[in-house]
């Protein structure tokens, strides 16, 4: 069921995307060879509860962290875990927060240490498609008018984007319809309207789009064993215009 927000309720979820887009600011200065991502997640979960904020993944279908952490061929939803971050590594963290009901949902890639100019270019390019997308989500546009603008660019840069998993609708619960894939043809799918809240979150592939899941149940890594990275942001589609409801712009 797709719900649409008042301005009040969009409000509230922007209040909690500030505090979302304060901890990456943070978690951006922590990562460094030799950190570990359940030490980044031990900050979050402190982070966030200083705040009168909780991260809404954990216990989400028996998820136990506060964040997903994924590593380099790791695409979404890996585990934190002790093994320090090395040298050259690319890490994402995804995390949503609850501010007394409200959701907010951003994902950010980093690079520990000094990468290679690839994976520097596979993060320029991935960051720039989340913003490509951005500008399609406004009133009266359809859904794949997104899609369609963030494969485009990818895929003429050299990349690809993940099809099997999309961005999605959010609040009250966490995933809600509509369904924002990151590929697609424009004038399809679904008509944006003011007050829908949505997130746009491209991952991106070095080599082939194609994912596995791993045995744990809920990662998922690149089949080919390409590097992944991923950028995702909370929108609320006003009649003004998209407001990134995560944006670190202003902090």
């Amino acid at each position: 069921m797709v719900t649409l927000k008042t301005e009040r309720e969009i409000e509230l979820m922007h209040e909690a995307g500030k505090i979302l887009a304060a901890c990456h600011k943070e978690i951006a200065k922590m990562v460094k060879p030799g950190v570990t991502t359940k030490q980044i997640d031990d900050f979050v979960e402190k982070f966030l509860a200083e705040r009168g904020a909780t991260p809404e993944q954990k216990g989400f279908q028996g998820y136990k962290y506060a964040t997903c952490a994924s590593i380099n061929d790791e695409i979404c939803h890996g585990f934190p875990r002790a093994r320090p971050l090395e040298n050259g590594d690319l890490v994402t963290i995804d995390m949503v927060v609850n501010l007394n009901g409200a959701l907010a949902d951003s994902a950010w890639t980093y690079a520990v240490g000094d990468v290679s100019s690839e994976l520097e270019r596979l993060m320029e390019v991935t960051e720039s498609s989340l913003y490509k997308g951005i500008e399609q989500a406004k009133a009266g546009n359809r859904i794949g008018d997104i899609g369609h603008a963030i494969q485009t660019y990818v895929e003429n840069e050299g990349f690809s984007v993940v099809r099997d998993f999309t961005g999605h609708g959010i609040g009250p619960t966490l995933h809600e319809d509509p369904q924002i894939p990151h590929f697609g043809a424009p004038g399809k799918g679904g008509r944006l309207k003011p007050g829908h809240v949505i997130t746009i979150e491209p991952m991106v592939n070095t080599g082939d789009w194609q994912s596995k899941m791993t045995s744990n149940g809920w990662t998922a890594t690149t089949r080919d064993g390409g590097h992944s990275a991923q950028y995702e942001h909370t929108i609320a589609i006003t009649k003004e215009g998209p407001v990134i409801l995560t944006s670190q712009e202003s902090l």
